[in-house]
């Protein structure tokens, strides 16, 4: 089963890899259909680009587990509609209720589809610091973005706050299913999130985990700190499915070069400069070649590199 496992994981992978396919899925407003990633857990793979029309800001993942006693959402989605495909999908799944959303960030593509899961009277659980990065700042902009990329697809959505936060950690049990919202560290964002199914050894990991896309670094983010959640809070996990953030289920190997890798990478690329008397405007022209096949490479790479100067100059 394990071999099975391990296949189905690289098919996965290989079929999403550096795709810009502007929508996989004509039929719904998601960009593509929802696929087992493992017995019992599903995930909508977003498009590994920014957020368009076309893709109707569904470019990170949205999952779910289904349970003996209902069902857990991973994500409110970027809009009203998108969660309510989403549920459409899981009805096509299971005849169990949802009983439960969970945001993995303050971002717009992980919150605003709060809306509509409120409207169905379902819980929705987020850590206190994301809670607090969508009201201030991420769900007024999301919205605002939304509204302009999006157009008739962010129709009914509106901000709406989880109704429950924790700070560190929350176990659940859902039927026979153990499920463990963790806040492991600082890492890519306020809040950071991950799902954890040690009996599965299932992490739906966020933000904190990259592979197919290139990370984006946002000012604030301590990116050595980020190293060091990931490699001593992560890692350890044991987890032998990552649902990453954005991109299709693989392992950690691949997760582990395509985050760590790439900031450990980043962060010697920009010390060096800085040793050498390098100022910002030439920080933006540090080689970052060997990532160049991640998808959002061009959008990313230059402003990466700008906001790791700043917050290294002064380590």
């Amino acid at each position: 089963m394990r071999a099975a496992l391990t296949l189905a994981l690289s098919l996965l992978a290989g079929a999403a890899f550096a795709d810009d396919t502007p929508d996989k899925y004509p039929e719904s407003v998601l960009y593509d259909k929802p696929v087992e990633v493992a017995p019992g857990v599903y995930s909508a793979i977003g498009a590994t680009q920014p957020p368009t029309y076309e893709n109707a800001g569904h470019n990170n993942n949205l999952s779910f587990i289904v349970t003996s006693d209902g069902v857990a959402v991973v994500n409110g989605g970027a809009s009203w509609k998108l969660a309510e495909a989403l549920h459409h999908e899981i009805e096509q799944v299971t005849d169990q209720p949802v009983k439960l959303v969970i945001n993995e960030n303050g971002q717009g593509h992980s919150m605003l589809g709060n809306s509509y899961w409120a409207a169905q009277n379902v819980p929705i659980l987020a850590h206190e610091d994301a809670a607090e990065d969508f009201a201030e700042m991420q769900g007024p902009q999301g919205l605002e973005a939304l509204k302009s990329y999006a157009r008739e697809n962010a129709e009914g959505t509106s901000i709406v706050a989880p109704t429950e936060t924790f700070t560190d950690r929350k176990e659940i049990q859902m039927g026979d299913t153990r499920i463990e919202v963790l806040h492991l560290g600082p890492a890519h964002s306020p809040g950071d999130t991950q799902v954890w199914l040690p009996d599965q050894k299932v992490l739906i990991a966020g933000d904190i985990a990259f592979s197919e896309r290139m990370p984006p670094i946002f000012q604030g983010t301590c990116t050595s700190c980020w190293i060091e959640t990931f490699e001593t809070k992560l890692e350890p996990l044991g987890a032998e499915v990552i649902v990453p953030g954005h991109g299709a289920a693989t392992d950690l190997d691949t997760v582990r070069q395509g985050t760590v890798g790439y900031l450990k990478d980043l962060r010697e690329k920009i010390g060096a400069h800085i040793e050498e008397g390098g100022d910002l405007a030439g920080a933006y022209y540090v080689d970052q070649s060997n990532w160049e096949y991640m998808d959002t490479f061009e959008e990313l790479a230059t402003k990466n590199a700008g906001v790791v100067f700043t917050e290294m100059e002064f380590e």
